[in-house]
């Protein structure tokens, strides 16, 4: 019996060793994650030392016609051709520890709107994206689940 507390015991340390490395991981957001109405995947990229993501996959991915579906509700009248899929929609992420990027930016194809962006790493396979207008006090969080590690 005790060698099984002594395992036991281990192994919980080990774990918490392991969710500690990758809070203070910056590359820890790396991969690709689905959002949390299941509608689509983001890859989380890395240039230099901020982070950007990009639609890598869309559950309904063509117009009725068949045509690719494209970023309609851009303000931009020149950019509303443009594909979703493959459209950067996450930029210039800081990271700032304990598993926190902040200072981003954040596109909603749907209304065609820009927001500001932080996002915490809640656990490996988790992350809370959190856009807001002004002040962070004022958004909405929706949760990622993680699909792919470092893609």
């Amino acid at each position: 019996m005790n060698w099984l507390k002594k395992t036991l015991l281990t192994s919980l340390l080990l774990l918490a060793v392991i969710g500690l490395a990758s809070a203070n991981n910056p590359d820890a957001v790396l991969g690709v994650w689905k959002n949390g109405e299941g509608t689509g995947m983001v890859q989380i990229y890395k240039k230099g030392d901020q982070y950007y993501g990009r639609v890598v996959w869309l559950k309904v991915p063509n117009n009725p016609d068949g045509t690719p579906r494209t970023d309609i509700n851009n303000p931009d009248e020149k950019l509303r051709s443009r594909p979703l899929k493959g459209l950067e929609n996450l930029r210039n992420f800081k990271y700032v520890g304990d598993g926190q990027w902040e200072a981003g930016q954040i596109y909603d194809p749907k209304t065609g709107n820009d927001y500001s962006c932080e996002m915490k790493l809640v656990d490996d396979n988790t992350l809370e994206v959190r856009g807001y207008i002004g002040v962070s006090l004022f958004g909405r969080t929706d949760v990622w689940k993680r699909q792919v590690r470092k893609a």
